[in-house]
């Protein structure tokens, strides 16, 4: 029994109790889901629910009264061996070992999908994080919205949601201009220009560029630029997408602000917010009155001198998300972008959008990695692909993926190196390892999975395993509405605990000559289930799950 099945038949009973005239409730107030949980003390049972405390006052009862009389309803369902009323109301369900054991075949048959889920089914997002500028490579700074903001939407995925990945390209404005300079600069011998680009990279854009345009250092500089502006842009681009592609991240779409401007959709947006009352002019300047939604100023669209600000291009963008069907949007961005959120939620508000519904902005807080080094390539910063090629894919992603965005992050490479159980990555992927691994000794001695007998799995470290692998739906299910698939990583490590404990206690292949028997067969079943919830975890944090370690 899945605690999925288990919260349907505890609605049922309370259903079913109305009906009687048992529980004085409106039909409409009985949740289709009920919430069950792990009690802190598993003597106490294997689930537990507040349900009791939370309707008793609606059915003008107190909480022990209401839980009695759904216990004796509960108790009549087949795989609940008991039911015990605890404290103030809350219920503790001990289901049979044979309706925890059909979970293993549940999940084996199930696959890939164990685990999805439709709680967020009509949920059309687009999600946007990285979109680091083009004028140079990745660094540590996005490193974790890489991570994060890939497994976020792979969350949301696996809950049913329509997520489009985006990459916001700013190739529009003042930097690629002395972008194209520096590069310039370097073809011709110069020196780096005031506010440019230093970095071996910038050399090594400069001779991509001479490979295609062999001329390129015989035109004069203003016809130079647009042409180096153009190839190192694609180079760099190309290099980025390289970067995101060795860290398993992929974008649906990667959106040019330079398209914006091109297409007028930076007018177009002053005008559409201009007709919805929200756009006044002053003092030569065009604004928007983002102060009538929350903001701490109004916000200047277009300058006095007819430029348009970074401000109106996210208004424009904003819009553009709006116009292609995206009800949900929701931004990533660096600690240092708290000023965003009000100005954001206010583009959203003037757009006639609701900013508590239709737009959510994250904010993730900054990483750091003991001993790192500067990159030889760029100089003053610490390269993506360095920490990829240093630490390994699996290792940063995993890392990354464990804590909550908002909390200040300090990896430790010396123990990200080790293969030993204090390194979380590894006791994950060794579990998957050791689990595959007793799955081909089993089938070389003869163990197949020709039969199943839930009932056999009766022992207590199988009733633990069976526990953590029933909740993993539930986990997925709540990391993708909050956004947090740290609660994926270390749900996966308490599967991994049981299972190591769980392997050392009970065989699945049959010693010396001893005849397989239906407990070999069940156990098989038991550990290629958790080989499969180990696995689909993984990917949900972009992590390989490896067969041999």
């Amino acid at each position: 029994m899945t605690p999925e099945e288990l919260s349907l038949a505890i609605s049922a009973c309370l259903k079913d109790a109305v009906a009687a005239g048992e529980i004085a409730l409106a039909a409409s107030a009985v949740p289709e889901d009920v919430r069950v949980e792990r009690p802190k003390n598993r003597d106490h049972g294997d689930w537990a629910t507040n349900i009791a405390l939370q309707l008793a006052k609606q059915a003008g009862t107190n909480p022990r009264e209401f839980a009695s009389i759904l216990s004796s309803r509960l108790k009549t369902i087949d795989g609940v061996a008991a039911v015990d009323i605890a404290g103030p109301g809350f219920l503790n369900i001990t289901v049979d070992a044979a309706a925890a054991g059909a979970l293993a075949k549940v999940i084996v048959e199930a696959g890939k999908d164990y685990g999805t889920n439709t709680a967020l089914a009509g949920h059309t997002v687009n999600m946007e994080f990285v979109s680091a500028n083009p004028t140079g490579p990745l660094h540590i700074g996005h490193t974790r919205w890489a991570a994060l903001g890939d497994s976020i939407a792979r969350v949301l995925r696996a809950s049913g949601a329509d997520v489009t990945a985006e990459y916001y390209i700013n190739d529009a404005g003042s930097q690629m201009n002395t972008f194209a300079t520096s590069v310039y600069n370097r073809l011709h011998g110069l020196p780096v220009p005031d506010g440019g680009y230093p970095g071996q990279y910038i050399a090594d854009l400069g001779h991509e560029v001479l490979t295609a345009h062999p001329d390129i250092r015989e035109l004069t500089e203003v016809a130079a630029l647009p042409v180096i502006r153009a190839a190192a842009y694609e180079a760099q681009m190309k290099d980025i997408k390289a970067t995101l592609a060795d860290f398993g991240v992929e974008f649906d779409v990667f959106f040019s602000e330079q398209e914006l401007h091109d297409a007028g959709a930076i007018e177009s947006a002053v005008a559409r917010l201009r007709e919805q009352g929200h756009v006044f002019d002053d003092g030569g300047a065009v604004w928007l009155r983002t102060t009538d939604f929350g903001d701490d100023k109004d916000r200047v669209m277009i300058r006095a001198n007819g430029e348009p600000t970074y401000f109106a291009a996210d208004a424009a963008y904003y819009l553009s998300k709006k116009d292609r069907g995206f009800t949900e949007k929701i931004y990533l961005l660096g600690a240092d972008h708290h000023g965003y959120i009000n100005r954001l939620k206010a583009i959203a508000a003037a757009a006639g959008d609701d900013p508590e519904v239709n737009i959510e902005v994250l904010i993730g807080q900054l990483v750091s990695v003991n001993g790192a080094k500067l990159s030889k390539r760029a100089g003053n910063i610490i390269e993506l692909k360095d920490l990829i090629d240093w630490l390994g894919k699996d290792a940063v992603r995993y890392s990354l993926a464990r804590f909550p965005a908002d909390s200040p992050l300090t990896l430790d490479p010396e123990l990200l190196k080790k293969h030993s159980n204090e390194n979380p990555v590894f006791y994950v992927q060794y579990a998957h390892a050791r689990s595959r691994g007793a799955a081909r000794n089993a089938v070389d001695a003869g163990v197949d999975r020709s039969a199943f007998d839930a009932s056999l799995l009766d022992h207590a470290t199988e009733n633990e395993l069976l526990s953590y692998l029933g909740s993993y739906p539930s986990i997925v299910a709540k990391a993708a509405e909050l956004r947090e698939p740290h609660r994926v990583a270390r749900h996966l490590e308490s599967i991994a605990g049981a299972y190591h404990r769980w392997y050392d206690a009970c065989r699945i292949a049959p010693m010396g000559d001893e005849a397989v028997t239906d407990l070999n067969r069940t156990r098989l079943w038991l550990n290629d289930a958790t080989s499969q919830v180990l696995a689909n975890g993984l990917d949900l944090l972009g992590v390989s799950a490896p067969e041999r370690m």
